[in-house]
Order: structure tokens, then C-alpha cells, then sequence
């Protein structure tokens, strides 16, 4: 049901899409310099990791972003500045049911102009709730991407950082399971450093932690963004409406 898409509509609009990230880590290598990069005791204390020649680690960048303060904070703001437009859209839904409604349990008892006219009403209001609920989607897609970008394009010369420092010659991104990622089967608890980018990253952004959530929703995740500088590889309503 479409009233049940609405309740979390921004979370919809956050299908997640890594491969521009995907793409630039490749661009990314030790040697490069790292513009920007916090200075070694900018980073607060994390969970040692063991170095060793070739050691490759993970990073789940769809995390680190909507997980770090400036990301919680930042999606937080779009989903409560797009409230009013999700009520806009809950009342057009429910008007729509309610005609289908009346066409289900009154349509056997009217005649047939009445019942052609009420059919033609469903489907016009259909058609203009559909439309309005995608480009609902594009608009808040295309700000969750602006949002995710200017997070990771401070986030990324971090991440070639920490992984210099820590003697690592390839991050792997791990946002999407097997088989939509090449990664198999990886140990968290040894490789992965998302939370202690997550860490470092929340003091060089000098964003305090939330103290609440706006909105008992779902956060949405962001859209991958387009590629602007070399760096690492990269960063819901419970149903989606029926087409």
C-alpha cells in the first residue's frame, strides 16, 4: 500500500548507488599527497590495527557518512524540512484510497456513466500522485547526493590518511553485500576502519554528537555522488508503493 510508502517516504528515496565511488578509488594510491589531512593528533584514540606489507582493509562509506555527526545532522534537517511535503502527499493518498474504496464496495449498486466517471476520477488522481511522489523523490535524491558528496570530499583525504599511517596499500568499500559487491566474505573485527574514520572525522568536522532525532523514522541514506577529486572507494519505509 502506498500509505504505508508514505510514513517513511524520505528513506525511498535513498536507493543507494556506489559505483562513482567505485570508480575513483582506483585514481587513489599511497604515493599520492593528501590535500588537507588532519594532522596525526587531530584523531582520537581508536582500536589498534596490526601493519604489515600489502594489508588491505574495509570501509563501509554509506556508514561513515550518515553516521558521523555532520551526516546525522545534515540528513536529520532534510527529513524535517520535507515533513510538510510528505503530508501533502499522505492526503492526496488517502483521498485516492478512498475513491477506490467507494468504487469497490458501491460499484455493483451504480449505473454505468456513474461508475465510468468515478473509474475516470481514480485514474486521473492516480496519475497526478504518481508524478508528484516521483518527483518528490528526485528532489530529495538529488540533495541526499549534494549532502553525501560534501561529506565524503572531506571524509576522503582522511580516509588515504589513516590508511598511510596505518600501513594499508588498498581500502575496499563494503556498502553493498555480495553479490552486488565483489567482496566475498571479509573479518570485521581485524580489517574493517569505519568506525575509527567515523571517529577521527567527527573531530576534524568539530560537529557535536546529536543529542536527539527529529523524527522516529528511518534516516535515509544518501545517493552516491558524482566523482569530483581522486579518492577511496565509497559510500526505508519498510514497503515500496506498488507501480
Amino acid at each position: 500500500m502506498k500509505s504505508k510508502f508514505l510514513s517513511v517516504f524520505l528513506a525511498i528515496a535513498a536507493t543507494l548507488t556506489f559505483s562513482a565511488f567505485a570508480q575513483t578509488g582506483s585514481a587513489a594510491t599511497p604515493s599520492s599527497p593528501v590535500p588537507n589531512a588532519p594532522s596525526a593528533g587531530s584523531a582520537p584514540a581508536t582500536t589498534p590495527v596490526p601493519t604489515g606489507p600489502g594489508r588491505v582493509g574495509t570501509i563501509n562509506i554509506q556508514q561513515a557518512i550518515v553516521e558521523s555527526n555532520e551526516g546525522q545532522r545534515d540528513m536529520d534537517a532534510l527529513q524535517k524540512k520535507y515533513e510538510p511535503k510528505q503530508g501533502e502527499l499522505k492526503n492526496q493518498n488517502d483521498e485516492l484510497e478512498s475513491l477506490k474504496k467507494q468504487l469497490e464496495t458501491q460499484g455493483p449498486k451504480l449505473n454505468e456513466d456513474a461508475a465510468a466517471n468515478l473509474k475516470k476520477q481514480i485514474e486521473s488522481k492516480q496519475k497526478v500522485f504518481d508524478r508528484n511522489v516521483q518527483d518528490a523523490q528526485e528532489e530529495v535524491g538529488n540533495q541526499q547526493q549534494e549532502i553525501a558528496g560534501r561529506i565524503l570530499n572531506k571524509m576522503a583525504p582522511l580516509i588515504m590518511k589513516y590508511a598511510q599511517d596505518n600501513g594499508y596499500t588498498m581500502i575496499i568499500d563494503t556498502s553493498k553485500p555480495w553479490p552486488q559487491s565483489p567482496v566475498l566474505w571479509w573479518n570485521v573485527a581485524s580489517i574493517d576502519i569505519t568506525k575509527n574514520v567515523i571517529d577521527a572525522y567527527n573531530v576534524q568536522s568539530g560537529v557535536p554528537a546529536p543529542t536527539s532525532t527529529t523524527s522516529s523514522a528511518p534516516r535515509p541514506a544518501p545517493k552516491a555522488p558524482a566523482a569530483t577529486t581522486p579518492k577511496p572507494a565509497t559510500p526505508k519505509p519498510s514497503d515500496a508503493p506498488k507501480q
